[in-house]
């Protein structure tokens, strides 16, 4: 029996007299990929503020592992496991690879005010550990030979690549990936399909929102699809390309692109 991570009943959000998201419910299980799909507007990136503590201006429920999130501050909730990204880079530009998979890193690398007036031998063991999980989550995403390379330097496609990597050092247990192939070429986006794939083999939870129907298509177990703040559809990749009330509102022309 599939275990459940994620349960959101009866989410509203409102801004002033516009309702962004009307009474949506869902839930996500244990190692699925799960896309959020519909067009510009339909509130995807509103459920995703709303999960992660960005926006508190909300009615409903939102249980993580089974303890109400919805209370909490963007950290606690970050603390809790729940850890996204963003549709446009948030990396530091001016630091390196490495040092910023390291900032990924800061709720591990607790360290007493001992620790850092007198670089204690366990401020040293912290420090070596951390390094070797950075060195590691390098390898994972391919970004091993570029650990001292500027961000700022990286190609785009690798400036992707390079945020996952530091939202992996958080240790996500649901990760929210908002757009993450946006601007990338075919080849890029082929290589962070492979990425989100065996993340899911790490046992990490994806929740996606995506605009590539290819890619979604091609990744998810199931889709969820929303249309002016509401919640019409819900089902497995041919479910979906194949529903008519999802036609009508999204897909339309893009059917031809669904097939992954």
């Amino acid at each position: 029996m599939k275990k459940e991570i994620l349960n959101i009943q009866h989410l509203t959000v409102q801004f002033g007299g516009l309702t962004a998201v009307n009474d949506v419910a869902f839930s996500i299980f244990r190692n699925e990929i799960v896309s959020l799909i519909g067009p510009n507007g339909a509130g995807k990136t509103t459920i995703f503020n709303a999960i992660t503590g960005f926006l508190k201006r909300i009615s409903g429920m939102i249980q993580f592992e089974g303890e109400k999130v919805s209370h909490l501050k963007p950290h606690q909730i970050a603390e809790q496991g729940i850890v996204r990204t963003f549709q446009i880079t948030s990396l530091f530009p001016n630091l390196s690879v490495l040092d910023n998979i390291r900032t990924g890193h800061h709720m591990e690398e607790k360290e007493t005010f001992l620790d850092a007036i007198f670089n204690t031998k366990r401020k040293k063991r912290i420090e070596e550990e951390t390094l070797a999980k950075a060195d590691q989550i390098l390898k994972f995403i391919g970004l091993e030979g570029k650990r001292e390379v500027i961000a700022n330097n990286l190609p785009y496609g690798e400036q992707r690549l390079l945020e996952i990597g530091i939202a992996l050092a958080a240790r996500p247990k649901l990760l929210l990936l908002d757009e993450p192939s946006a601007g990338l070429n075919d080849t890029e986006t082929q290589m962070m399909k492979g990425l989100i794939k065996r993340m899911r083999d790490l046992e990490i939870t994806i929740l996606l929102v995506e605009h590539d129907m290819k890619l979604v298509m091609g990744i998810s177990d199931r889709i969820l699809v929303l249309n002016f703040g509401k919640k019409i559809a819900s089902g497995t990749p041919d479910e979906i390309r194949s529903n008519p009330e999802v036609i009508r509102a999204y897909l339309g022309e893009r059917r031809r692109d669904v097939r992954s």
